[in-house]
């Protein structure tokens, strides 16, 4: 099943995409998802992001070859770090970059979406707490993050967290391929089964740290070939059987 949300006649509405209709869920949210009739026509249509987390939590250096790529060596457990959810964007908005801050790059990678509330899991037990997976990019100012401790402020401009266009909730995650493109050309192209640590194990150890909400969201690392994006550029993350998510690049002054 395919989750999504649209701004549909000056409201947003969520619910179940198949095809060109969306079939509504009570409200704008994920905690009920009975299923309304009729169905919306979603065809012009704006496209939102397709949950509204309460947090973002990501992983650094949870692919191998990212380690290799920025001289990291392997964790022993997994590096946890938060975005905030005003940093959410939609597919098909604007990545804005922010002046002054050097170079920002894209980060291809999938996230988790949580669809109970999930607290002191076991590894075992978390499948049952995750709703879906959908696309993710962990947009990061790269001289920021190389040069300050914390990942907060590299981490978190607004438009630095495009989620979507989906959540598909009928998808194994262990070994999806992943890529990263701009304007065409992939750049960053892996399987999810070179993480080091896997989703429901990622579910589980953050749960034994935080409450875990439905809508939150788990960044799950990406993979190496990480670059620098310019304004003009089209940025997708595509994951295979989940889809791709597509946003354009513009400096602050164009916004």
């Amino acid at each position: 099943m395919r989750i999504a949300r649209f701004m549909i006649e000056g409201k947003p509405a969520c619910g179940r995409l198949e095809g060109d209709w969306l079939h509504p869920f009570p409200a704008d949210a994920l905690e009920d998802r009975r299923e309304l009739i009729p169905p919306i026509p979603v065809i012009g249509a704006e496209m939102l992001p397709p949950c509204r987390p309460g947090k973002i939590v990501a992983v650094g250096v949870n692919y191998r070859e990212h380690a290799r790529e920025r001289g990291k060596a392997l964790p022993a457990e997994p590096l946890i770090f938060l975005k905030p959810s005003s940093a959410a964007l939609a597919p098909q908005g604007r990545i804005v970059l922010p002046s002054g801050v050097g170079r920002v790059d894209h980060e291809a990678e999938m996230a988790v979406v949580i669809g109970r509330r999930a607290r002191h899991l076991a590894e075992g037990d978390a499948g049952p707490f995750i709703l879906g997976y959908t696309c993710f990019n962990d947009v990061t100012a790269r001289e920021l993050q190389d040069r300050e401790v914390q990942f907060t402020r590299a981490k978190g401009f607004d438009t630095f967290a495009p989620f979507g266009p989906w959540i598909e909730t009928d998808v194994d995650p262990l070994d999806l391929a992943i890529t990263g493109s701009v304007n065409g050309q992939v750049r960053q192209s892996s399987r999810t089964r070179e993480m080091v640590f896997p989703p429901a194990h990622l579910v589980a150890f953050i749960s034994r740290v935080m409450t875990l909400s439905p809508g939150d969201l788990i960044a799950t690392g990406t993979p190496s070939g990480i670059g620098p994006l310019l304004p003009g550029d089209v940025v997708e993350v595509t994951i295979q059987g989940i889809g791709t998510l597509s946003n354009s690049v513009v400096a602050a002054s164009g916004c």
